[in-house]
């Protein structure tokens, strides 16, 4: 690794005092004084003038930094993640924010969305002015939130931010109050119960976000707060529930900058117990699920409703059970590569699919597990699911001394490599695994006694003759 530098040191730019000549191999480099490096300037005049011109034209057209690490919180997936499947970080349906925005293929769903914002605007009967101006005033914030300049102008970036904001805020609210049914049977041309689906699916995608903050300043504007809806995220937590047929844990919605963070706090524990425990030794190995069933490890549906807290005591692993379905590669894929961007040292999820790739590397691993109850397998074979878990880890940032799943690997590694766990199991199960083979053991065991009598009576016998 390479040399670090503290925030105290400085790095001064070095000078030579005397011309030397440095020897490479067969290469010499000059090192000049200051004073002759001016002579050289003005030696060679105006010869490279055209050069220096070009190189001085190519910095100052650089765009200042207009992002804040603090604030950015949309990002571009990787090229080298989105190879691996493209279609999982692309919407089908609908573009939400700057990125996918003009998209051919979505113009469909441009037509409800002007929809949606004519509804709003003639439900809360407010002066489109303010609105306008509110998104004005906040417009570098938002800019701030995407990770790569945004080439549109003021007011067509201002548009943009009114109309899907409008929309999402519209939608959202005829979901929660309606019913999804109504809403669905309302707008049945360009919103059947297929894209309604796949717009869910859409609203969860890294690259097709807007910011929560712009959307409550909408929602506080134009929405009079009540007590089960007093802000947009209480909204849209809402709605998230209902998607996801389970409750967000506590204390965690305060957290989410978007819809990307929001489907994944549902993946994260309420109590913040995951281990982050730091260990030497890392996480960088572990045994298959099938080896270690054989070493003795017994596998159990964890009762946690979240995906992430496995435990292992007294040599049994519990995990909750895993469903897997086609949408939730794409799910998957969108909150690890959030945390990849956005939570490198806190990505609780990604270490929990890097563990699912140890212990499930083939068809056989997954097997045990459906006989465990672990998995529910949607995706067809046994093998669509092994691939599918190994292939989610594939070009990842992963380091295996910062997962939280440490000690949870250290234990069951220790389990597999001590000899008496793999005898114990083995002569379970060659030898009591069912009833007929324990009753065979016991007769043989029986015949094996009396024989072993049999033999010293005879020992007996003939030394007393």
């Amino acid at each position: 690794m390479g040399k670090s530098i503290s925030d105290n040191q400085e790095i001064q730019p070095k000078v030579a005092s005397t011309a030397s000549v440095l020897t490479n191999g067969n290469h010499n480099a000059k090192i000049y004084r200051r004073e002759e490096v001016n002579t050289l300037s003005s030696g060679n005049g105006n010869q490279h003038r055209e050069l220096v011109n070009s190189i001085k034209e190519m910095v100052e057209s650089l765009e200042p930094p207009s992002i804040s690490h603090k604030s950015c919180c949309i990002y571009r997936i990787p090229t080298s993640v989105r190879k691996m499947n493209e279609e999982a970080y692309t919407p089908e349906v609908i573009s939400i924010g700057p990125f996918y925005h003009g998209s051919k293929i979505l113009e469909p769903m441009e037509k409800l969305k002007l929809k949606y914002f004519q509804r709003f605007l003639q439900r809360i009967d407010f002066n489109l002015e303010i609105l306008v101006n509110a998104i004005k005033l906040h417009e570098e914030s938002v800019r701030g939130c995407y990770a790569e300049s945004i080439k549109l102008s003021s007011d067509d970036f201002v548009k943009l931010i009114l109309v899907d904001g409008c929309f999402l805020i519209e939608f959202f609210y005829g979901l929660c109050f309606q019913g999804s049914q109504s809403a669905i049977l309302e707008d049945h041309i360009l919103l059947n119960p297929i894209s309604w689906l796949a717009m869910m699916l859409d609203l969860q995608l890294l690259e097709n976000q807007l910011p929560f903050f712009v959307l409550e300043i909408l929602f506080s504007l134009a929405c009079a707060p009540d007590g089960e809806y007093p802000s947009f995220t209480s909204l849209a937590i809402d709605l998230f529930e209902r998607f996801h047929a389970q409750k967000l844990p506590q204390n965690l919605e305060a957290d989410a900058r978007h819809f990307a963070d929001l489907a994944r706090a549902f993946f994260l524990p309420s109590s913040r117990k995951l281990l982050r425990q730091r260990n030497f030794a890392g996480a960088d190995h572990l045994y298959t699920a099938s080896q270690l069933y054989q070493a003795g490890v017994k596998f159990k549906v964890g009762s946690s409703k979240c995906l992430l807290d496995l435990k292992f005591t007294s040599g049994t692993l519990e995990i909750p059970c895993i469903k897997l379905y086609n949408q939730t590669e794409t799910s998957y894929r969108n909150v690890i590569a959030f945390e990849q961007c956005h939570y490198p040292y806190d990505s609780h999820f990604t270490d929990y699919i890097v563990l699912l790739s140890f212990l499930i590397n083939t068809p056989k691993d997954v097997d045990l597990l459906i006989r465990k109850g672990i998995i529910i397998n949607g995706l067809g074979s046994s093998n669509a699911v092994a691939c599918f878990l190994n292939n989610l880890g594939t070009n990842v940032v992963y380091n295996g001394r910062n997962s939280a799943y440490c000690d949870l690997f250290e234990d069951l590694n220790a389990f597999y490599e001590n000899p008496k766990h793999t005898w114990k199991a083995t002569l379970k199960r060659d030898y009591f695994s069912t009833p007929w083979r324990i009753a065979s053991t016991a007769a043989a065991g029986i015949l094996l006694l009396l024989t072993l009598v049999q033999t010293v009576c005879s020992i007996i016998q003939v030394v007393k003759m």
